[in-house]
């Protein structure tokens, strides 16, 4: 796993995306047991604090849980991960639109030129 942090926002924020994005597209399957805090942490070069505090916050919103003498997994709950990718989808559509109507584009010249669009 690629993490690509950057300093110009908060750090744990920019984690608990990551794994949502990875839950959505199913690069994190349904059940599936992540490794340890330290060793995400290791591998994401960032402090096991803050690791723990994206994934409390995971926890927190239901898209993972922890098993105690098991470790934390990704949640099964089918539905709960088809509403991430929703809202994940809804969101990049939206940041797209505002940058489409910032460049002078309308919603009509912006769907149009999506329709055009070959590449997918």
């Amino acid at each position: 796993m690629s993490w690509n942090l950057i300093s110009d926002r908060p750090i744990f924020i920019q984690i608990v995306e990551r794994i949502q994005s990875d839950i959505a597209s199913g690069a994190l399957s349904p059940g599936a047991r992540l490794p340890s805090v330290r060793e995400l942490a290791a591998e994401a070069s960032v402090n096991p604090n803050t690791m723990q505090r994206a994934l409390s916050e995971l926890e927190r919103m239901g898209l993972m849980y922890t098993e105690r003498t098991s470790g934390r997994f990704i949640t099964q709950d089918a539905d709960k991960i088809d509403r991430l990718r929703q809202d994940i989808a809804a969101s990049r559509v939206h940041s797209f639109m505002l940058s489409m109507k910032g460049l002078g584009f309308t919603r009509e010249e912006t769907l149009r030129l999506v329709s055009e669009s070959n590449d997918a």
